[in-house]
């Protein structure tokens, strides 16, 4: 690896780890140096700047776009002008150097011709203060003196990097400059000097903004937006997510995340938030994951929970009819068609802050950069007066063809993408085999299980928590539950999917079946599966947008054999739930399926508890060759995995049998007497 590139991922590393110096996702770094041409062997000038998408704190070799220098400087005679600079954009492909690579971004241009050999361009919280303050150019002659430079707001293209370039050339005291409405770009003669200047230029707006700000810029405050405490805000956060969800999936399933962040809370118990949040974010990367406002409601945290449901969905109504009024306002021939008229922001006074997107990730990194927002605003009201970009300079990047580009170089989402599953008894077998498949396939999870430690080991096998979490329940007890199904929301502002898998096994005749054998069973079977379907469909209901629940039952649901009555009946039980939910929920778009899997011994957490040992001396086999013998009884003659069974979840989920419910699928390889009938 060439020693520039290392020197720049280096740098990029440093920089990307420290949210005050830009925002996940946000900017790019460039290194320009020499290298052997593999078909000349000649040197040759390159280029190396982080291309479209990643982020700079895990940017690697394959993140960055590699340009013949030569190549993307000629560029200049063939610029077209202002009115055509996107024009450029697709050239740059053409200064390409070697195979593979990330595409050039938007950004590409001020890398290339800014002549020092390293650049840096971010989006920190404090240089957008300064950047969206009204008398920008002013404050940062007053922090900078004439180390940095002022340049007025411009799109991200050709033009804007032939204006840095000129100030980078003409002032060779500058290190870097101020770009209005957007951040900052920083430029050095080697890797550590311009890592130096663009923290110097951070570091000294930070100290600025602390010195001659003034103490509480977004007002005074208001005492009935006061943050409730803590156990009433999550409890009012619980209650309002899933209907929030709901809302803003009109035209598109949308994930969810909640955060209580005191930033946000400060910034909404302040009589200036209204007038702010009707602002709008200002940096590019921020109104493309936050749309071009928030909405936020005007009651306050403590306001009857039904006033406060009858007002978000006024407001809701309202904020979709604002957005397609500013869409058609704008809007040319040509132009890409309206996204969706949903807000990607809802802020909700004394609660907190919710943010949506179209997966975990991406409604994480909308509610971060909204929170870089408020710090913005808050520096820009601190020494002046906040005043973004005007709305038809939003409009223009919101729908600029080349932001539409790069959307569209997206992969597809997987089939599940977007939801949220609660799996229980997660945490081993069938449960963790389930939660493995439909994380695989694009879900958020949330894995539940007594054994919190076998949960933990599960979530954190499957990613980190924008994939899934764990938590710690007993189906058995209705508080547990309702906890369990609580943090599902607070995390993820709803829930899609259920699979009640949690279970335990019993095998005693008759006379020797005791009250609490019976009670124990049937309390996590029957009971447990009962009561996380109730409270996973008053979720579901809440959100209206339809819904998955999906019972493990057993083939000795239908199959009567001896010395199961407790198991057996439980079992039962569960399968004619299926049927009774799936009747009751259907009109509400709520599908209820079941499973019922046979004799699933590897890794299953009920054989290994004492189970399997015991079927193993009853049939009179060694344990570890239970499974096969369990295959040698069926039509296929094919041992049952946990992940067989989790196929079957899938495929009930996963949207090619979207017109079935109530249905039981075998999956045991062929029980003839288990047939349904």
């Amino acid at each position: 690896m060439p020693s520039p590139v290392q020197e720049l991922l280096a740098r990029s590393h440093r920089l990307g780890a420290d949210r005050r110096n830009t925002n996940y996702a946000g900017g790019n770094t460039s290194a320009k140096g020499v290298d052997t041409d593999p078909v000349t062997g000649e040197p040759v000038e390159l280029l190396w700047v982080k291309g479209s998408g990643g982020d700079l704190g895990s940017l690697t070799p394959a993140g960055l776009a590699v340009l013949r220098l030569d190549r993307a400087r000629a560029l200049v005679g063939a610029y077209p002008g202002e009115d055509r600079e996107d024009e450029m954009v697709p050239l740059f492909d053409h200064c390409r150097h070697g195979p593979g690579g990330a595409a050039p971004s938007i950004d590409t241009a001020m890398h290339a011709l800014v002549g020092a050999a390293h650049v840096d361009h971010l989006h920190p919280d404090a240089g957008i203060a300064l950047a969206t303050a009204a008398d920008g150019p002013e404050l940062t002659r007053r922090c900078f003196g004439d180390r940095v430079a002022w340049v007025p707001w411009r799109r991200p293209g050709f033009q804007l990097g032939l204006d840095i370039a000129a100030i980078q050339r003409d002032h060779p005291r500058a290190i870097g400059v101020i770009l209005g409405g957007h951040g900052i770009t920083a430029w050095g003669a080697d890797s550590q000097e311009c890592e130096a200047h663009s923290l110097e230029i951070i570091r000294t707006a930070e100290k600025f903004l602390a010195t001659h700000g003034r103490a509480e810029p977004f007002g005074p405050l208001i005492p009935e937006f006061a943050p409730l405490p803590e156990p009433a805000r999550r409890e009012r956060a619980a209650a309002l997510a899933p209907l929030i969800r709901g809302l803003v999936s009109t035209d598109r399933r949308q994930a969810g995340r909640y955060t209580a962040d005191p930033a946000v809370l400060d910034f909404l118990a302040r009589r200036e938030h209204p007038r702010l949040a009707a602002l709008g974010t200002s940096c590019p990367d921020h109104f493309l994951r936050t749309k071009v406002r928030p909405m936020v409601l005007d009651l306050p945290p403590d306001a009857p929970l039904a006033d406060v449901e009858r007002r978000l969905r006024e407001l809701h109504t309202a904020y979709r009819e604002e957005y397609t009024a500013y869409y058609q306002r704008y809007a040319e021939p040509g132009d890409p068609p309206m996204r969706g008229a949903d807000p990607a922001i809802v802020l909700v006074p004394g609660v907190g802050m919710f943010s949506f997107g179209a997966d975990q990730q991406t409604a994480r990194v909308a509610g971060e950069f909204y929170l870089h927002a408020v710090h913005a605003m808050r520096g820009a009201e601190a020494v002046s007066r906040y005043a973004p970009i005007d709305e038809s300079e939003k409009f223009r990047i919101e729908y600029w063809a080349l932001e539409e580009a790069k959307l569209a170089r997206r992969p597809p989402p997987a089939p599940l993408t977007g939801r949220t599953a609660l799996v229980t008894g997660g945490g081993s077998g069938i449960g963790a085999a389930t939660a493995r498949r439909l994380a695989a396939a694009g879900a958020t999870v949330v894995v539940a299980d007594r054994d919190a430690e076998a949960a933990d080991r599960v979530a954190a096998g499957l990613g980190d928590a924008d994939t899934a979490i764990a938590v710690t329940a007993d189906v058995s007890d209705p508080v547990a539950v309702a906890a369990a199904v609580r943090e599902t929301v607070l995390a993820y502002c709803g829930l899609d999917l259920v699979v009640n898998n949690a279970g335990l096994a019993l095998s005693k005749p008759l006379v020797e079946t005791t009250e609490d054998d019976w009670d124990r069973v049937h309390g996590v079977l029957a009971k447990g599966s009962f009561l996380v379907s109730r409270e996973a469909a008053r979720v579901m209901l809440r959100q209206g947008t339809g819904g998955d629940i999906v019972y493990i039952a057993s083939k000795n649901a239908v199959f009567a054999g001896t010395d199961n009555v407790a198991y057996g009946a439980a079992k039962a039980d569960q399968a004619h739930q299926v049927r009774l939910l799936a009747a009751e929920l259907g009109g509400h778009g709520i599908r209820v399926n079941g499973v019922n899997p046979d004799a699933v011994v590897r890794g299953s957490g009920i054989f290994a508890s004492g189970w399997g040992a015991a079927r193993a001396a009853a049939y009179g086999v060694p344990e570890d060759q239970l499974g096969a013998f369990y295959a040698e009884r069926t039509l296929l003659k094919r041992e049952v995995l946990p992940e067989h069974v989790a196929n079957a979840v899938y495929v009930l989920v996963a949207g090619d049998l979207s017109h079935t419910t109530g249905l039981l699928i075998p999956v045991d390889s062929g029980v003839a007497a288990a047939f349904l009938r």
